[in-house]
């Protein structure tokens, strides 16, 4: 084994505290895109709240990633985004790259991860773009965390089944470790997206839902087969952030090990 490819390795077994293969992320880059998600002073507690609750990594910008206090990053991988856009821009789904490889090892990164619009005007340059990311990553041993999502004019159906297949494994080809995506419709047809690729698929939560809600949600992801969730809105917008992530790391980690030791790990057929 190479230095680097031991790095890879280690960077990789890094991101899931238990473990287990299993993946409970936490983005929270949203203050680029869309503004500040919680007042400067309180976004350690947020990150502590975060981990305290089983998170296995966050996802931030460079600069936030500065700012976060190591000692929280003890039991918690970092992932550093290295695409952006804001809401005022004139194409929405048009990404760039704003970081790279390089800036997130020397923050301290454990991965990186890239974003990629399928389907968009720009969806050229996004592809080129997570290439050149992937291949970095490979020289550097950085493990590849790529939010891969149909989106953009030519998109009918963003929650496809067969369209998510074809996006993820787009992710896969292109060099990525893992991959993050939208769900499909119905929920339980994630098992097909599961099937069809290669690398370890996450799921996005999306909207802010209920505590209900969201954990038979989570429940319904990993039923799926899927590797973990990457929720964001669903737990900083939230009143209650520590029981949403209880609750979203208990879906992720505890609930498939208790199948497993009963012996009734059923997956959804695929059809």
């Amino acid at each position: 084994m190479t230095a680097r490819s031991g790095g890879m390795a280690l960077r990789l077994s890094r991101l899931s505290r238990h473990s287990d293969g299993r993946y409970l992320f936490v983005p929270m880059d949203h203050s680029v895109g869309d503004g500040p998600i919680v007042a400067a002073r309180d976004f350690n507690g947020l990150v502590r709240t975060a981990v305290a609750g089983g998170a296995d990594a966050i996802v931030v910008h460079k600069g936030r990633a500065a700012t976060v206090d190591p000692g929280l990053l003890r039991d918690c991988a970092l992932i550093v985004h290295l695409s952006a856009s804001t809401s005022h821009a004139t194409d929405v789904d048009a990404k760039v790259l704003v970081g790279d490889v390089e800036e997130a090892i020397q923050l301290g990164a454990d991965a990186v991860s890239v974003h990629v619009n399928i389907g968009s005007d720009t969806e050229s340059r996004q592809l080129t773009d997570l290439s050149s990311v992937a291949d970095a990553c490979r020289r550097w041993g950085m493990p590849l965390l790529a939010m891969v999502y149909p989106r953009g004019p030519r998109i009918t159906d963003p929650h496809d089944p067969r369209l998510l297949s074809h996006v993820v494994n787009v992710a896969a080809d292109l060099g990525a470790s893992m991959v993050k995506t939208t769900w499909s419709a119905p929920l339980e047809r994630m098992s097909e997206v599961v099937e069809s690729c290669p690398i370890p698929v996450l799921v996005a939560g999306g909207p802010s839902r209920s505590d209900a809600d969201l954990a038979n949600y989570a429940a319904g992801v990993i039923a799926a087969g899927c590797s973990g969730l990457a929720v964001g809105r669903s737990f900083f917008e939230s009143s209650t952030p520590a029981s949403v992530i209880r609750t979203l790391s208990a879906a992720v980690h505890e609930s498939p090990r208790l199948t497993e030791r009963l012996g009734a790990v059923q997956r959804v057929p695929v059809r």
